[in-house]
């Protein structure tokens, strides 16, 4: 090779070499700089997961993000909990191996809401009334959604689902709902109890009215028209009493108070119900005399209540025991029956509202549901407890009464009896009410006990009675057309014959603020209706005229 060639072949290959080199360490600079790039963005993914946990981990709810599998890629401390399961080893496992939902009501499998997502894109929410079955078997009301998680190009590249524990609230809609259905029922119960009342009741006045009825058949008419007026009365004051509680406004008459003397008290109330159903009634307490504090008046009437659901819910020709006995610093009392009993089930919830256990409805004899929650109120308003007990189904029932023991350090008295009713000097009366039959009918009565009564119909007419008639009372109905009670009232104070006539508001509104718009609007006395003759005759016999 020719000298000149050989050296223009070195110089090439120099020249490739040195090409070669310079290629090769920009390559090494490309690949040093890509590994740097790679490992910033390590460093920068491994921050974002960091934060994106640490923020799933900070909030309240509880989250779990699946892959494209749907296998488990995190769980937050919150789902931890609630599944039972760790991340560690939850981590790669089916999402439904870890979050097991079913139905509330049938517990049957819902579909899981991830695969939704993963073929629609979209958030997507469970159905109601959905549990979640945890590791441990525990059960737990849940409300969720699901979303798509993307990256930066939008593409899937897992879900996250969140979800939270509505148990609680669950259970309040359910007692709500259950409150809703046992008030419909009270108001169906409470329509056929007053109803009841009214069959007999007009029968009785046609028995009355008839032109062929003896006299022993209007007076057993008569009987009967009181009986069942009563009735409709207790089945009120039940109503009432319920009502006043329930506002915290219900006041208890304490003093001293003799064991025996209450218990007579309410094995008279209850007599009728028992001796209809020829029931054998024993009384087992202390033969010495046992004083303690008490309402007397409220605590007979636990205890009547007690006894005749006893006398109601057991088969004709049951046994009925009533018992006390005393601890150092506790009175129990308690009302045992041979009767149909109460399943173990309904126990916890047979003080409740309304409440009847099926087979006591089935053979109730009238009553509203109350008087069992009315008498724990009332024992309770003591500072007392009262618990029911029985062995089941057709094997009897027991409820025993725990009071405090206390002293308000005064020897105890019976009531003494009261003395025979004087009748009342005879009075002029004004009778406004817009109810002909009721105005009537007290007309009636107290014409009958020497009263000069006047009867009008509406309020500017007993605003012009009290000019021509000049009455010393005015029993006046509240809700009168033209002008109201208490705008007659109103007008009658202001009036030269306001200072001089004693004014009583007779209405079927009878809460704490009807009585106090009463009295603010002049009345001297409230009564409600149906008024008690005889309380209107003692307010007549023992009323001062100025």
């Amino acid at each position: 090779m020719h000298p000149e060639e050989e050296r223009e072949l070195r110089a090439a290959a120099l020249k490739n070499a040195q090409s070669i080199l310079v290629a090769r360490r920009k390559a090494e600079r490309e690949l040093v700089a890509a590994n740097e790039a790679l490992e910033r963005k390590s460093e920068e993914l491994r921050q974002q997961r960091e934060w994106f946990e640490v923020t799933l981990s900070s909030i309240g709810d509880a989250v779990i993000t699946t892959d494209t599998l749907r296998k488990i890629t995190f769980l937050n401390p919150v789902a931890e909990s609630m599944t039972g399961w760790s991340c560690a080893d939850a981590a790669g496992r089916a999402l439904e191996e870890v979050f097991h939902i079913v139905n509330e009501e049938t517990r049957l499998e819902v579909t899981n809401p991830v695969g939704k997502v993963l073929q629609s894109g979209k958030i997507v929410g469970l159905a109601n009334h959905t549990v979640l079955v945890g590791r441990n078997g525990r059960m737990t009301s849940i409300e969720d959604s699901a979303a798509p998680i993307r990256d930066t190009l939008g593409n899937i590249v897992g879900v996250v689902l969140v979800f939270h524990d509505v148990t609680e609230r669950r259970r309040g809609e359910q007692a709500l709902r259950d409150a809703d259905r046992r008030k419909d029922e009270f108001l169906a119960t409470l329509a056929h109890e007053l109803r009841n009342p009214l069959a007999p009741i007009r029968q009785a006045a046609m028995i009355a009215n008839a032109p062929a009825a003896t006299d022993a058949q209007k007076r057993w008419s008569h009987d009967v028209i009181s009986r069942q007026v009563e009735h409709m009365a207790l089945l009120l004051d039940d109503l009432l009493d319920i009502s006043r509680i329930t506002r915290g406004v219900l006041q208890l008459r304490m003093e001293m108070t003799e064991l025996a003397a209450v218990i007579d008290a309410a094995v008279e109330t209850a007599r009728p119900v028992v001796e209809a159903k020829r029931h054998s009634l024993s009384i087992q307490i202390p033969e010495l005399p046992v004083h303690f504090a008490a309402d007397s008046l409220r605590l007979a009437q636990i205890l009547a209540n007690l006894l005749t659901n006893a006398a109601k819910y057991t088969d004709a020709g049951g046994q009925i025991r009533v018992w006390a006995k005393i601890t150092a610093d506790v009175i129990e009392i308690g009302v045992a029956d041979t009767g149909i009993g109460i399943p173990a089930t309904a126990l916890q919830n047979v003080f409740d509202m309304f409440a009847q256990v099926k087979s006591a409805q089935d053979r109730s004899e009238g009553g509203l549901g109350i008087g069992l929650s009315l008498s724990k109120a009332l024992v309770e308003l003591h500072g007392g407890t009262i618990e029911a007990a029985s062995a089941g189904v057709g094997r009897g029932s027991e409820f025993i009464v725990r009071l405090p023991l206390r002293s308000l350090g005064m020897p105890a008295q019976r009531a003494a009896a009261r003395p025979l009713a004087e009748s009342a000097p005879g009075r002029r009366i004004l009778i406004a009410d817009d109810n002909r039959d009721a105005a009537e009918s007290l007309a009636l009565l107290l014409s009958l006990d020497g009263h000069e009564v006047t009867v009008v119909h509406d309020g500017q007419q007993a605003l012009a009675a009290f000019q021509t008639a000049r009455p010393e009372f005015a029993l006046l109905d509240i809700g009168m057309p033209v002008l109201s009670g208490y705008e007659v009232a109103r007008q009658v104070r202001q009036g030269s014959l306001g200072r001089a006539v004693t004014l009583v508001a007779i209405t079927g509104w009878g809460q704490d603020g009807d009585k106090a718009r009463a009295l603010a609007a002049g009345f001297n006395h409230h009564f409600t209706k149906p008024i008690e003759p005889e309380m209107l005759s003692e307010l007549l016999r023992a009323a001062v005229i100025v």
